[in-house]
């Protein structure tokens, strides 16, 4: 009787345990279904965000005061590092850089908000860059205008010179002692002994990981007296991530 009693004891606390991990494992699988809805309503919110500056009435960014502040928080909640640039001769794939928060921000905001649908190829200087962000049209100042009037501060470093394929930000020339960037326009370096004396004046914020040959053939199209491309070439931007 007490081997019995022995044996249906050890069996009832067996059975207690497998409850209690069935009840542990519900827990987990509750925990991280918890956890990708977070994520998923931090997305929404994100999504919810950009869809609400479009629409914006005035400028994104109405001053230049209010600018690093709203980068810094805009990088936070979109940290997509990986855009690809689409032209009629083949895709150019551009890594972000990290560590130049303000300038990769600042960059897929203008995806997010389709600023560069329909600019060009604006600057051709053979053996030399290959430029991009602006256009001849008369949308892409309306889409200046309702972005915001603004430059972003200087962010170069050693570790990013202009060699081949550093993606860099345009700058004006004029009144412009702190070397910050032009917003809109970035160019690409194309020859294989970089752009080095361009280091410390304009902040190089990415890298072409895909598509050299594209910014090659880019590079010889014939041009004006400006450099600006007899053909138009045309170009869209969007994320890969």
């Amino acid at each position: 009787m007490r081997i019995r009693f022995s044996i249906l004891l050890v069996a009832l606390l067996l059975a207690g345990t497998g409850c209690e991990d069935k009840k542990s494992k519900a827990k987990d699988v509750q925990v991280q279904s918890t956890e990708k809805k977070v994520d998923s309503t931090e997305a929404q919110k994100t999504k919810a965000q950009n869809e609400k500056l479009k629409t914006k009435a005035g400028s994104i960014i109405e001053s230049q005061a209010e600018l690093i502040p709203f980068l810094t928080e805009y990088g936070k909640k979109n940290q997509e590092t990986r855009v690809r640039i689409l032209t009629e001769y083949g895709d150019i794939e551009i890594e972000l850089f990290k560590d130049t928060p303000l300038h990769r921000a600042n960059f897929i905001l203008l995806v997010k908000q389709n600023y560069f649908e329909k600019t060009m190829i604006h600057r051709n200087s053979p053996n030399f860059v290959v430029q991009g962000g602006n256009s001849d049209g008369y949308e892409t100042p309306k889409k200046r205008q309702h972005i915001g009037n603004y430059l972003i501060p200087n962010e170069s470093s050693a570790n990013h010179p202009h060699v081949r394929g550093a993606f860099s930000a345009a700058k004006y020339l004029e009144q412009n002692i702190s070397d910050a960037s032009s917003p809109f326009e970035w160019f690409i370096v194309q020859p294989e002994r970089g752009a080095h004396h361009l280091d410390g004046e304009h902040t190089v914020y990415g890298r072409v990981t895909k598509g050299m040959n594209v910014v090659d053939e880019i590079n010889k199209v014939a041009v004006d007296d400006n450099e600006w491309p007899i053909k138009n070439i045309y170009i869209n931007v969007e994320l890969m991530n």
